[in-house]
């Protein structure tokens, strides 16, 4: 019979990461366990207050799916019994990983695809006064692709300083939400002369149809404007990409089908991520294969992760090792 536990896990930043909703100084995750004795399967999620979530409430409702499990419940049955979100994303990993243990089929063979190859990711530099980002910049500089947490006012100033601080390193934005209409234009021009190579979320979701009536001269991506299938016919006239993240998609199962969807639609595709260790990035590695940017970067931004975790050279990483996930 199978049996699941959920933990609460604190794990410490470098430093801080900051961006327009706030800093932090703390990845808190939860993570699903499932065993039968013999095998066990795990997932890692990361509860998000933007989109209603705490800690206690996405860990009771994972605990919640227990008898169901012990019944036999699959990954094929979580849609109908749990909504899209960081609960039911921990779960569906956890059964993921199961499954591959359990028939001794990597994961990426249970999905049909091929087997992730290293990727370069994304480093992420946190928001702050434009003297600190160039700084932060120039630290990363050896690094070949940045992503640049921006937050409103001075967005024009931050840019401008970090492509100061690292000349040769490709360039996304991400907003967050943070700009307006009155400063959309000036603060696209600004990553038009930077370089940027895209633009994450700039406008608040529900409030992005500005999107379609503008030339966009660098590509957009929605990110907090996007969930699921559902949401992709009515974002084509306002995005040229989608950033899947799992948390939001409430799983592998989910997002896979999602990135097969987007592509089917012409949108680019980056895969991204909460602030997590390397167990929540390893089943988002099945999803590089359809990415043009992917951003799983979380581990390099934590003070310590899990053993094993992700290897990680440089930018570079690689996909998981079975003793992680998978």
């Amino acid at each position: 019979m199978i049996r699941l536990a959920t933990t609460i896990e604190h794990w410490p930043i470098a430093g801080r990461f900051t961006i327009s909703r706030g800093s932090r100084t703390e990845a808190v995750v939860v993570m699903a366990t499932i065993t039968d004795g013999t095998i066990t399967g795990r997932g890692e999620c990361v509860p998000y207050a933007r989109y209603g979530e705490t800690v206690e409430g996405v860990r009771d409702l994972i605990a919640a799916q227990g008898e169901a499990l012990a019944a036999g419940l699959t990954r094929q049955d979580l849609a109908a019994r749990m909504p899209a979100g960081a609960a039911r994303n921990a779960l569906d990993c956890a059964l993921w990983d199961f499954e591959a243990k359990r028939t001794g089929t990597p994961a990426h063979g249970l999905a049909g695809i091929p087997a992730p190859a290293p990727v370069t990711t994304c480093y992420t530099l946190s928001l702050g006064a434009p003297e600190e980002m160039a700084a932060a910049a120039h630290l990363a500089a050896a690094r070949p692709l940045l992503k640049v947490k921006l937050g409103g006012a001075g967005d024009p100033e931050r840019i401008a300083a970090v492509r100061w601080g690292a000349p040769d390193s490709r360039l996304v934005v991400d907003a967050n939400e943070a700009w307006s209409a009155e400063t959309l234009e000036a603060n696209l021009a600004a990553c038009a002369a930077a370089g940027v190579e895209l633009i994450e979320q700039p406008l608040p979701a529900g409030d992005d149809g500005l999107l379609a009536r503008i030339a966009r001269p660098i590509p957009i991506c929605a990110d907090e404007s996007l969930h699921g299938e559902v949401d992709l016919d009515a974002l084509r006239d306002r995005y040229d990409a989608i950033n899947i993240k799992l948390d939001k998609a409430g799983g592998l199962t989910e997002a896979l089908r999602l990135a097969r969807d987007a592509r089917e639609r012409g949108l680019s595709i980056m895969v991204g991520c909460m602030l997590g260790t390397s167990l929540a990035m390893a089943p988002a590695m099945l999803l590089s294969g359809y990415a043009d940017v992917v951003d799983l970067d979380g581990p390099l931004l934590l003070a310590r992760d899990r053993d094993p975790g992700l290897l990680f050279e440089g930018s570079l990483v690689h996909p998981p090792q079975p003793a992680l996930w998978g």
